[in-house]
């Protein structure tokens, strides 16, 4: 999985290892002798269960007469290596701006107009299979026609499949972070893209800027 900030820094993550455990059991033996103890008990997994009286006692997976109803997965947890996936704008806002919060920044706003360019950004970036921050055209550009001429600054990323695993990668990454935390941003646009022709399967964009006129 690979970020891009700004400044054009790249970032590979680390994979997971997931180890299993064994399990020993002793089992006493099934003779008896005149002084010898009583037999243990034959696990119930050891059971003949061809005899007239046996019996398998099989707990159900589902949701009980009484029970309360399955949990739902948490939107920044669903995959979005699918065509018709969406990232969840306010999920990803929430997330941002409690990270800035617990930075003693303020909180940003999620704004339309740069929620389109984000979109046009991850879905050009997953058309070429690259990332680039000017892969329509240059990025300052596309800013100043939309009429955001005040502190701007892109995150792109590629190779996450969740809104948890993106963030946790531009927080991770210097320079990803402090456009996070440029106290400067007021509001935000996100999308990602997904494409299946590559390795990467998801392309994504975060667009941050300030108030309206105000400059860096």
């Amino acid at each position: 999985m690979v970020a891009l900030a700004l400044l054009g820094t790249s970032m590979i993550r680390t994979s997971a290892v997931l180890a299993l455990c064994g399990v020993v059991m002793s089992v006493a033996p099934a003779g008896r002798g005149e002084n010898s103890p009583p037999p243990s008990v034959q696990p119930t997994f050891y059971h003949d269960l061809t005899r007239a009286d046996g019996g398998i006692s099989v707990a159900s997976a589902g949701r009980t007469e009484n029970g309360p109803p399955p949990a739902v997965q948490p939107t920044f947890y669903q995959d979005l290596a699918r065509a018709d996936a969406m990232v969840d704008a306010r999920a990803a806002q929430s997330m941002i701006s409690g990270y800035r919060r617990n930075n003693r920044l303020e909180p940003l706003a999620v704004d339309p107009e740069l929620m389109r360019i984000a979109s046009e950004q991850a879905r050009a970036m997953a058309a070429r299979n690259t990332m680039d921050r000017d892969m329509v055209r240059s990025f300052q550009e596309r800013m100043r026609e939309a009429g955001i001429d005040g502190s701007v600054a892109i995150d792109v990323g590629a190779g996450y499949h969740t809104l948890a695993d993106a963030f946790s990668g531009w927080r991770d990454s210097p320079l990803h972070r402090a456009n996070m935390l440029n106290r400067n941003m007021t509001r935000m646009g996100i999308a990602a893209a997904y494409t299946p022709i590559s390795k990467y399967k998801v392309f994504w964009a975060l667009i941050l800027a300030g108030p309206p006129g105000r400059r860096g």
